[in-house]
């Protein structure tokens, strides 16, 4: 999960309710804007940025769940909204959880599934069982990163723990999303999803968010994807990440997988309009 870029395109869960009150301190809406610290710019772009947070967070604030998560300082990421998946998935495997954002999204819009959460960092991990603790009959947390085999790896922490990953942060990143650059390095453990996933109720949805390392989890799902109908992946353009595999080796990878790309969303630039990374959707041949 990256910080957000200078254009995103959102769309609101189709639901109603009243709104409340004007924000005030501890809303959903006041979280939303003071978390908004990984973005640093001026102008144009800093207008834009907060008209974008209160938009979403009016969203957010007409579902239940998702105000529920917003007092916790999570924002449910209602942006994959967007994204055509049925809502009779019945299992959701979640790698790279955060703090629950999809996590939330996805017990809203697929009401039928149980929910895999893998988070690695005790950090967001604490806040992903707080904010999921009222959904404890669909939900399951492992305290696990994904990769090619079961092992003890250490993690590059960035000041925007949601930017932290296996690999080295790159100076590009860096550049594009000011602020998170790496403080700490912390112990965590790996595992293969293969041999970890016991049982999946079909259809399922795999998501992978995981900061540059796609292509190393995919290897270490081989004998869980024939199980997996749906993979919602995000995908670098470039080097955002020192040793990242870029898309294209991730749709070669995947195509030979017996998946074909269905659809490209949220994508991100930079500045000078270059793409850095978007939202892949897979769907199983």
């Amino acid at each position: 999960m990256k910080p957000d870029p200078p254009v995103t395109n959102t769309r609101s869960p189709a639901t109603g309710g009243r709104l409340p009150p004007a924000p005030v301190t501890g809303s959903p809406a006041k979280v939303l804007e003071s978390s908004a610290s990984g973005v640093r710019d001026s102008g144009r772009h800093l207008s834009h940025e907060r008209l974008r947070k209160l938009l979403k967070a009016a969203r957010l604030i007409r579902v239940r769940r998702y105000r529920r998560a917003a007092r916790r300082g999570v924002a449910a990421a209602i942006e994959h909204q967007i994204v055509p998946l049925p809502t009779e998935i019945r299992t959701v495997i979640d790698v790279g959880s955060h703090r629950g954002q999809f996590a939330v999204l996805a017990l809203e819009r697929f009401p039928y599934a149980r929910i895999l959460c893998f988070e690695p960092l005790p950090g967001p991990r604490k806040t992903l069982l707080s904010v999921l603790e009222n959904d404890r009959d669909r939900v399951k947390v492992l305290p696990y990163a994904a990769g090619v085999e079961g092992r003890s790896e250490m993690m590059h922490v960035s000041r925007a723990d949601d930017s932290s990953s296996l690999l080295p942060i790159g100076h590009r990143y860096v550049t594009a999303f000011p602020g998170t650059e790496a403080k700490d390095m912390a112990p965590i453990e790996a595992v293969r999803l293969d041999e970890v996933v016991e049982s999946v109720e079909q259809p399922c949805l795999m998501k992978v968010d995981v900061q540059g390392y796609e292509l190393e989890v995919l290897q270490g799902a081989e004998g869980l994807l024939p199980k997996v109908g749906y993979l919602l992946i995000e995908c670098s353009f470039t080097e955002l990440y020192v040793g990242q595999a870029l898309a294209a080796q991730v749709v070669a990878h995947l195509d030979q997988c017996n998946y074909q790309l269905s659809g490209v969303y949220g994508l991100k630039r930079d500045r000078a309009g270059r793409c850095l990374h978007a939202d892949f959707l897979f769907e199983r041949g």
